[in-house]
C-alpha cells in the first residue's frame, strides 16, 4: 500500500480517530479515494494526523531523580514495557513507582497517538501526582499533564498524561468503550482490590483479547 494512500494515513492519526475515519473510508471505497475525491474525509484524516505530530513535537523530555529507587531500574523497566502487553510492578511506598512511571513512558513514545492514562483510587491523590509529575517536567498542570476527577477536568488536546480516578475510567467506557483515547493505561493501588479496580481489572482483560 503507498505510504501516501489514505488507509496507509490512517495509521499516522489519534487512535481515537482511526476506527471511525477507516469506517469512513470503506463506505466511500473506490477510485475517487486514491484520487483525492471526497475532501472531507480526506480532510479529517489530514487534521488528525497533524494533531498526532504535534503531540509528537511537543512530547517532554523526561528525567528521574537519581534519589528514588525506581530511577536505578528504568532501563530494565523499559525493556520490559517494549516486550509485553502488561506488566506488574511491585515496589515500596516511595519508591518512586506512581511518578516515575508515566514519564517512562514519555521515554518510550508513548502519549503520541493517545494519552497515557493513570488512574488512582481517590480524587486528591490523582490532584495531587497531577501536580508533582507536571513540576518535575517543568510545566503548569493541564498542559502536557492534566487529570480529570468528578466535577474537575484539567485537561487539553496536549495533554500527554491523564491521571483519573478509577471510577471516571470506569464511566468513561459508556462513551469509548474500546478506551480509544489512551494508548497506554497504568492502573495504580490494584492491591487494594476495590470493586473499580477489580471492575477496571476484568474489563481491561476482555480488551486485550479483542
Amino acid at each position: 500500500m503507498p505510504l501516501s494512500s489514505p488507509e496507509a494515513k490512517l495509521e499516522t492519526c489519534l487512535l481515537r480517530d482511526r476506527k471511525r475515519l477507516r469506517r469512513r473510508l470503506k463506505a466511500l471505497a473506490g477510485p475517487a479515494v486514491d484520487d483525492g475525491g471526497h475532501p472531507d474525509v480526506l480532510a479529517e484524516i489530514e487534521r488528525s494526523a497533524a494533531m498526532a505530530r504535534l503531540r509528537e513535537e511537543n512530547l517532554p523530555e523526561p528525567a528521574f531523580p537519581a534519589e528514588l529507587p525506581i530511577s536505578g531500574r528504568v532501563d530494565e523497566i523499559e525493556a520490559l514495557l517494549r516486550a509485553h502487553q502488561v506488566i506488574v510492578l511491585c515496589g515500596e511506598t516511595g519508591s518512586g513507582k506512581s511518578t516515575q512511571l508515566p514519564k517512562l513512558c514519555l521515554r518510550l513514545r508513548r502519549g503520541i497517538y493517545g494519552r497515557i492514562g493513570h488512574t488512582q483510587p481517590r480524587r486528591i491523590a490523582a490532584r495531587s501526582l497531577a501536580a508533582r509529575i507536571a513540576s518535575e517536567l517543568g510545566e503548569e498542570v493541564g498542559n502536557s499533564v492534566g487529570y480529570k476527577v468528578r466535577f474537575r477536568d484539567h485537561v487539553a488536546d496536549q495533554t500527554h498524561i491523564k491521571l483519573l480516578t478509577d471510577g471516571m475510567l470506569l464511566a468513561e467506557v459508556r462513551s469509548d468503550p474500546e478506551l480509544l483515547e489512551y494508548d497506554t493505561l497504568i492502573i495504580d493501588e490494584a492491591h487494594e482490590r476495590s470493586l473499580n479496580i477489580d471492575f477496571l481489572l476484568g474489563y481491561l482483560h476482555k480488551l486485550l483479547r479483542r
